[in-house]
Order: C-alpha cells, then sequence, then structure tokens
C-alpha cells in the first residue's frame, strides 16, 4: 500500500500547477471568446475591442489567462483576473439577483476565488516563474 503522506507531499505541488494551467486555459478560452469571436459561444458577439467595459474585459481575459497558462508573472497576473472577475460579478451578475446560481455569476465567483488563491499559492513547480527562481 503507498505511502498516502507521501504521496500527497509529492503530488501536491504539481496538482497547483496543473489547476493553475487548465484555469488559466478556460481563462484564455473567454479572452480569445471576447477579443476575436473564437472559439464561437452559444450567443456570438461582435468584436469587442471597441467598446471600453468589454474590451478591457476581453484583454485582461486574454493576457492574463495565458500569462497564468504558462506560469509567467503568476501572482500578479491572478491577482488582477481575480480582481476583473470580481468586477465582472458585481457588474454583470449581482444586480440581477443575490444568489450566484440565480444570476448566473456562479462561474465568475469560482475563477474570483480560484485565481485569489493562485496569486497567494503562486504557481507550482511546472512554471516559467519557478525556472526564472532557480
Amino acid at each position: 500500500m503507498p505511502d498516502m503522506a507521501a504521496l500527497r507531499r509529492d503530488w501536491e505541488p504539481r496538482m497547483l500547477s496543473i489547476l493553475r494551467v487548465m484555469t488559466g486555459l478556460l481563462m484564455l478560452q473567454h479572452g480569445l471568446n471576447k477579443v476575436f469571436g473564437f472559439p464561437p459561444g452559444a450567443n456570438p458577439r461582435p468584436y469587442v475591442l471597441m467598446t471600453l467595459v468589454p474590451g478591457l474585459a476581453g484583454l485582461i481575459e486574454l493576457i492574463g489567462g495565458g500569462l497564468v497558462t504558462v506560469g509567467l508573472f503568476t501572482r500578479c497576473a491572478a491577482l488582477v483576473v481575480s480582481g476583473e472577475m470580481a468586477v465582472a460579478y458585481f457588474m454583470a451578475h449581482a444586480p440581477r439577483g443575490f444568489f450566484p446560481f440565480s444570476n448566473g455569476g456562479d462561474l465568475a465567483v469560482l475563477y474570483c476565488f480560484v485565481f485569489l488563491y493562485l496569486a497567494f499559492a503562486g504557481p507550482g513547480p511546472w512554471s516559467i516563474d519557478h525556472l526564472r527562481k532557480r
């Protein structure tokens, strides 16, 4: 039977890296959709860089998602994206009702707190930040 403490000790930092990569890729996808319309969503929108709030949100998601995915300037990028998700929740979702499940903001809340966690926990061992630290 494997030593669970050793298994957890070995894989905990690796799973942090996997969480970072997957969360970054999902955020990158949101940014790509807002900026370039790719991948196409259920309700396609026009190119939004010409409008201030969606254009800025798309750029933050695109750049921040990319940086978090590769693990470069992870803490700063994650903190900025976490803040953007908090603003997105209060601007777009909270006015529609109190509960995130009811107002469609559950994903924004989850992203906000996962990125906030990454801002404090760091990128994990599989990242450019980790290579630069060596």
